[in-house]
């Protein structure tokens, strides 16, 4: 893992709500106004994680599992109610003011920049106040330019860009003092296919480029596929998956789908012999279309057997989404250690 930027332990975190009461009518509610009665929900549970310099981490989970809640903890926002967080031997609630001079953090759902003045002023607002000399500041300008493409829109006022041009602005200006930790929370949510390809592509070459830890929560599963080898997963307020992403989906992936047109069979016999070891094959039109379990067959010889009894128009095969695989942890549980 190398340098390790984030280690938390045992982190706890509780949150003072008002009690739900049975009781139903007007004087019911007026004693709630002047006797309310309260209790405390445990929305952390003990977790604990490292991650190490330059590491591109997927933090995902369900609405209300602890995310947001882990983002403001290790941001210095809120105080945890039990546990410790060191990030970058920094305590973020109480070193917050140095702290935050080695951070980013863009949130998706709130802007950073001023909404009446163009991006260029608000860029030069961030300079001042990450006292960035001129020259390390004009280059980082370029480099951002040249990368995200925000040139035209740095004399432009913030409310007369599109979403998506103001995505790319923010995700700048969180970035122009070079932090060593970011953190992101659903960057991509509501941009276009192509905003998001090249939020993406930044991303990935300032992590590479710079080293920089990035933390992503995103509910967008192509985000994460695309971005993260590594994903610490919360449900709950528990931590019930820490490690390579890869290694999940081979975990949970059990078959492929195998879809085909056929030009022509040359060895009938052969072809439903291999079609038999399908779970399932069903036909619309002219596309076949059999779900392979992959743990029973050898996928490489199955393929090759089938081009060698059958020429064809086209094939494809494709396997669970990513997102299917969540849904399915989040709905049945981890009932295996992986």
């Amino acid at each position: 893992m190398g340098e390790i930027v984030i280690k938390v332990e045992q982190l706890r975190k509780c949150f003072r709500v008002p009690r739900k009461r049975e009781e139903q009518g007007f004087l019911a509610r007026l004693k709630q106004v002047f006797y309310r009665e309260w209790q405390d929900i445990e929305v952390l549970k003990n977790i604990s994680f490292e991650i190490g310099k330059g590491e591109f981490i997927g933090y995902i989970g369900a609405n209300g599992a602890g995310k947001s809640t882990t983002i403001k903890l290790l941001t210095g926002i809120l105080c945890p109610d039990g546990g410790s967080v060191q990030c970058l031997n920094f305590n973020p609630y109480l070193q917050r003011y140095h702290y935050s001079y080695n951070i980013g953090v863009v949130f998706g759902q709130k802007s950073i920049l001023e909404y009446e003045v163009p991006v260029k002023a608000s860029f030069d607002l961030y300079r001042k106040i990450y006292e960035i000399d001129e020259r390390s500041y004009q280059k980082r300008l370029q480099f951002y330019q040249d990368i995200l493409g925000i040139k035209d829109y740095l004399h432009i006022p913030v409310r007369k860009l599109s979403f998506g041009q103001r995505m790319r602005c923010e995700i700048a200006a969180s970035l122009l003092h070079q932090p060593k930790i970011v953190f992101l929370d659903e960057p991509t949510i509501g941009l276009d296919a192509s905003a998001k390809r090249e939020i993406r592509d930044f991303l990935k070459t300032v992590n590479e480029v710079d080293q920089t830890t990035i933390i992503l929560t995103t509910h967008d599963m192509k985000d994460i596929e695309q971005l993260c080898k590594r994903v610490i997963m919360i449900d709950q307020g528990a931590i019930i998956y820490d490690g390579d992403l890869d290694k999940l989906k081979r975990h949970f992936i059990k078959e492929k789908t195998l879809k085909f047109r056929v030009d022509k069979i040359h060895d009938h016999e052969r072809y439903q012999a291999l079609k038999v070891m399908a779970l399932t094959s069903q036909r619309d039109g002219d596309e076949e279309q059999w779900r392979l379990p992959i743990e029973d067959i050898q996928l490489g010889t199955f393929m090759s057997e089938l081009l060698q009894c059958a020429s064809f128009l086209d094939l494809n095969i494709t396997e669970p989404e990513l997102e299917d695989v969540i849904h399915h942890i989040y709905e049945y549980g981890l009932k295996e250690s992986i």
